[in-house]
């Protein structure tokens, strides 16, 4: 295990209350990537198994419109892209882009729920923590309509 990927994993707010123990088994799983801006992280649809927590960088979530991505949110460093790969729902959603150089910690969705499922506690604590992370982009998306639905 990298001491500097348990260092990023133990300030990375997705982690605030996990056990020691939690953060080091999880970061014994993560491996750092970086994508280059305008690079594709994922597309719309794609089986990808893999779950996000950013360290640095910004991230445009998009949806296929005729003939061009339509941006629908942007996400930072500090947050998570990809939770869907944990919850085993069927294809992304969304397609992801850099938008500018992304440093993140990279999990395989299928170990990180095999290990929820190995230690309860582990599986409380993160599961609490996607539960929040679909919260918060929840009442962003409800933001966003009435934005556009409410009348002037």
């Amino acid at each position: 295990m990298s001491t500097e990927i348990a260092n990023l994993l133990s300030e990375h707010p997705f982690t605030k209350g996990f056990w020691p123990e939690h953060v080091a088994r999880l970061a014994a799983m993560a491996s750092e990537v970086r994508f280059s801006p305008g690079e594709l992280i994922f597309h719309e649809g794609d089986h990808s198994s893999l779950f996000y927590l950013l360290v640095s960088g910004n991230v445009a979530l998009e949806v296929l419109s005729p003939g061009r991505p339509v941006r629908i949110a942007t996400l930072y460093g500090g947050e998570v892209l990809g939770w869907s790969s944990v919850t085993g729902d069927n294809g992304k959603q969304f397609q992801a882009r850099a938008l500018e150089e992304v440093h993140a910690l990279a999990f395989d969705g299928a170990r990180l729920g095999h290990a929820c499922q190995e230690d309860y506690a582990l599986g409380f604590w993160f599961m609490r923590a996607i539960l929040s992370v679909m919260a918060e982009r929840l009442h962003a998306i409800r933001a966003q309509l009435l934005d556009v639905y409410t009348p002037v």
